[in-house]
């Protein structure tokens, strides 16, 4: 709870940030820093030092360092929501709809690694972690109905677990964090990964011959 002092105005949640770092700039720092010594082994004063500003610089944007890590790992999840959201308004086969989610979750994931990276991290220990994990097994569930639903159409083998497949074919995709290096700016490079990755799920690597 906010503690207004008298005669002074009410401080906002959020304010405008000091010179050298705004919360964004702030971010991309902290969420290096996270994925290098993990949440719990990271402190205010290493966030500090790595920043090269004070630890008040830091609460000046945020108010723990709880904050900052609901912050990093909510961009992951609101880009793999949106991926979701559109995927939901297509109007296409099952098959369709989960080609269109995994390339833009690739999208997602290479344009945001660090933030996907942490994500993928999560594991549960705090509050703003199991929310975390609900949205990611909320996104989890949603792969598995594609699934099932391109199964009943008769697109996708029916033999395997739908649960089980959507985990595989996301594993592959979460994989890339630990190898892929993304050039900024380039789209076509994002394309020809999601390429790969799709022609590798529906398609398989034995020659058809």
């Amino acid at each position: 709870m906010t503690t207004i002092r008298p005669g002074a105005d009410p401080e906002p949640t959020r304010r405008r940030g000091r010179p050298g770092y705004d919360l964004e700039s702030l971010l991309q720092t902290v969420v290096e820093v996270f994925n290098e010594r993990g949440f719990d082994g990271t402190s205010m004063e290493d966030l500090s030092q790595r920043l090269g500003i004070s630890k008040s610089a830091i609460y000046h944007h945020v108010s723990s360092k709880n904050e900052l890590l609901e912050l990093a790992i909510g961009q992951a999840l609101d880009g793999l929501a949106d991926a979701v959201e559109r995927t939901r308004r297509l109007r296409a086969a099952a098959i369709v709809r989960l080609d269109h989610l995994i390339r833009a979750s690739v999208t997602v994931l290479v344009k945001q690694k660090p933030f996907v990276t942490l994500l993928l991290r999560v594991r549960g220990n705090t509050d703003v972690e199991r929310r975390a994990l609900q949205r990611r097994r909320a996104f989890d569930a949603y792969v598995a109905e594609l699934v099932e639903q391109a199964a009943a159409e008769g697109a996708v083998r029916p033999d395997i677990d739908p649960a089980l497949t959507a985990r595989l074919l996301f594993g592959m995709v979460n994989s890339l964090t630990e190898w892929v290096r993304p050039v900024p700016g380039d789209e076509a490079d994002v394309a020809r990964l999601a390429d790969a990755i799709c022609l590798i799920t529906f398609g398989g690597i034995r020659n058809q011959r």
